[in-house]
C-alpha cells in the first residue's frame, strides 16, 4: 500500500471557514453544471426483490460523552432518512447523499450531535451523527451491482474491534456538502433504497425491480498496524469484494479501496483483553 503520512497542519478558524465555503460552493457548481442525472424520484411502491439488508444499533455508549447527544442523533437520522427513503436509482442516474438530504440546519429541525473532528476527537455540532447513515448506505451499495463513484474514508479509527461486524474501513465519512457519497447505476435495472429507524436500529434495504443474479462477500487484505511518523499508530488495510453467481460460483474478485486511519485507542486492545480472560 502506497501511503505517505503527512504531518497534521494547524489552521486558523478563519482559514478553515474560508476553505469550507470554497469547497461547498465548488460542489454547488458541480451539481449545477454536471451533465449526469441525479436521482430524485421516489415511489411508495416497494420494489419486490431484496438485494441486501443491513442494520446498525442507534446508541453506543462512549466514555466521557453525554448520552443526550446520542439521543439527538436519532432525531437527525430520522430527518435525513426521510429525505432518502424510497428513492429510486434509475439506470444512468447518480444517487448523491447530500443533494438528497440538503443542508442540515437547526431551522430544519436538526439537533446538536456528535461530530468527529479532524484531530480524531468528538465535538458537538449541528446534525451530528449522520455519518452512521452514509456508512450504512455505502456498506449496502458494496453488496450490489451499483458503482460507487465518490466516497471518503474516515481519517481516524475511533472504536476497537469489540463487537465489530464488518471489516475496518468499510464506512464513508460525510461533511456537507463537499464530502459526498455518490453511487451510480450503470445497470439496466432500477434500484430502490429503503432506510428507516426502529426503536433500536437504523436499517437499510436495497431493492430491485428484477431478481438479482449475484451475491457479494466483502473482505480485507494486508491488514496492519504501523507506528505513526508523528506519534501514535496507523491502521491499514485493503478492501476486496468477491462476486458469486446463483450457482455459488466465484466470477470476480476485485479491489475496492484501501484505508489508512490514525488509531484513537491502544493497538491490540481486544487481543490483550482476551488474554486476560
Amino acid at each position: 500500500m502506497d501511503f505517505i503520512e503527512k504531518k497534521p497542519i494547524k489552521r486558523s478558524e478563519l482559514r478553515l471557514f474560508i476553505g469550507k465555503e470554497y469547497y461547498t460552493f465548488r460542489r454547488y457548481l458541480k451539481w449545477c453544471l454536471c451533465s449526469k442525472k441525479y436521482s430524485k424520484e421516489k415511489s411508495g411502491r416497494i420494489y419486490p426483490y431484496l438485494v441486501f439488508i443491513h442494520s446498525t444499533p442507534l446508541l453506543r455508549k462512549l466514555e466521557g460523552v453525554d448520552m443526550h447527544l446520542q439521543y439527538n442523533k436519532i432525531t437527525n437520522l430520522k430527518l435525513a432518512s426521510g429525505r432518502i427513503n424510497e428513492i429510486i436509482i434509475n439506470p444512468a442516474e447518480i444517487l448523491s447523499y447530500w443533494k438528497l438530504i440538503g443542508k442540515p440546519t437547526y431551522k430544519k429541525g436538526y439537533l446538536d450531535g456528535l461530530i468527529l473532528s479532524a484531530d480524531g476527537s468528538f465535538k458537538s455540532g449541528a446534525a451530528g451523527g449522520l455519518c452512521q447513515l452514509s456508512n450504512l448506505i455505502y456498506w449496502t451499495a458494496l453488496h450490489s451491482p451499483l458503482t460507487i463513484i465518490e466516497r471518503y474514508r474516515h481519517s481516524h479509527d475511533v472504536f476497537p474491534d469489540v463487537n465489530r461486524t464488518q471489516p475496518f474501513g468499510t464506512g464513508a465519512t460525510c461533511a456537507y456538502n463537499y464530502l459526498d457519497l455518490q453511487i451510480e447505476n450503470r445497470t439496466e435495472n432500477k434500484y430502490q433504497l429503503i432506510v428507516y429507524l426502529t426503536e433500536e436500529s437504523l436499517i437499510g434495504e436495497l431493492r430491485c425491480d428484477k431478481e438479482t443474479k449475484y451475491r457479494y462477500d466483502i473482505y480485507e487484505k494486508e491488514h496492519s498496524i504501523t507506528p505513526g511518523l508523528f506519534g501514535g499508530y496507523v491502521r491499514n488495510n485493503i478492501i476486496y469484494r468477491k462476486t458469486y453467481n446463483l450457482y455459488n460460483e466465484l466470477i470476480k474478485d476485485e479491489y475496492i479501496t484501501e484505508n489508512h486511519a490514525y488509531m484513537m485507542y491502544a493497538p491490540y486492545l481486544e487481543a490483550a483483553a482476551n488474554r486476560q480472560q
